[in-house]
């Protein structure tokens, strides 16, 4: 039993910053990210045993992750709040020159369709490789190695045609 503990302590400990981000990407929501990472610890700690492999962890908790998510959005009813505009003016990390360029990023990948999307994170994010990546999604190697491509691609594509939108925006008032 105290070895289960020192196994779990160490994985939170190794993965809590990693699952955090993940999440974050995942749903945008910083609130709702700590959320998936609790209940993900919650349901990884009821299934150690099931670990059998500590290799494995890092993938084992991703796709904990990953169906906790999921099931968030199978019950989902989104409720809209009213914000006042001087609270999201008056917080620093709301003002748009903030990390622009990153935000540009992260919002065209997740105007990436789900199947380009979640490969790219995982390899971005997470390190995992080709092989892991068909693994935790249940591809084959060269379906990721096609999905990661075009993903890139698309990422290339959004990104010309940004800075084509942005290049003729500015030549119409030079005129």
């Amino acid at each position: 039993m105290q070895n289960r503990h020192r196994f779990f302590e160490q994985l939170v400990s190794a993965y809590a910053n990693d699952l955090y981000r993940y999440a974050y990407w995942l749903c945008k929501q910083k609130p709702l990210a700590e959320d998936l990472v609790q209940e993900t610890f919650s349901r990884a700690w009821k299934s150690i045993e099931s670990l059998k492999d500590e290799k494995a962890a890092k993938a084992w908790l991703i796709t904990i992750l990953r169906r906790e998510n999921a099931r968030l959005y199978e019950k989902y009813q989104p409720q809209l709040l009213e914000i006042e505009e001087s609270l999201v003016a008056d917080d620093y990390h709301n003002e748009p020159s903030h990390n622009l360029e990153k935000e540009q990023l992260h919002h065209m990948i997740l105007k990436l369709p789900d199947e380009y999307k979640e490969p790219l994170i995982l390899q971005i994010m997470w390190g995992f490789s080709g092989h892991e990546i068909a693994a935790e999604l249940e591809l084959k190697l060269a379906t990721v190695n096609t999905r990661l491509f075009r993903a890139r691609q698309q990422l290339k594509q959004m990104m010309n045609n940004e800075i084509t939108e942005f290049d003729l925006q500015n030549n119409k008032g030079a005129k």
